[in-house]
């Protein structure tokens, strides 16, 4: 059962994209999914929030030149993991640290679940059982 507590970012230019992603994440029951359309939305968001984001997906396209995404995120506390799609620079898909780098254009089912495995991991229960009797 999905943590429905996970706060998800989705960034990127096109509003097909985002909304295509955001029924993605739906599909597998994570519903506090916000997205934004440009850097001057993602960047306040990031720096700004409450409570640190528990995953943020972007499409490199979104800042070539004018940031760099990979040591933003792999240096912000304030993003626990970071998914950075449509990255040619890359291997096909690759793990570094909390940033994963994807070459795909878009993210699909297949890749969005297997992020979310990582993502969203329980933590076992640790504590003491109080009988009452």
């Amino acid at each position: 059962m999905p943590n429905k507590s996970l706060r998800i970012l989705i960034a990127d230019a096109q509003h097909f994209n985002r909304l295509r992603i955001e029924r993605l994440f739906n599909q597998l029951g994570y519903f506090r999914v916000a997205p934004v359309q440009s850097l001057d939305e993602l960047l306040p968001l990031v720096e700004y929030g409450c409570e640190p984001l528990d995953l943020v997906l972007v499409n490199e396209a979104m800042a070539r030149g004018a940031l760099d995404l990979f040591n933003y995120f792999a240096n912000n506390p304030q993003v626990h993991h970071a998914f950075i799609f449509n990255e040619q620079q890359t291997p096909l898909q690759s793990v570094v640290g909390k940033v994963q780098l994807s070459q795909a254009t878009l993210p699909d089912l297949a890749s969005i679940t297997q992020l979310m495995s990582v993502v969203d991991r329980r933590l076992p229960f640790v504590g003491t059982v109080i009988s009452v009797r």
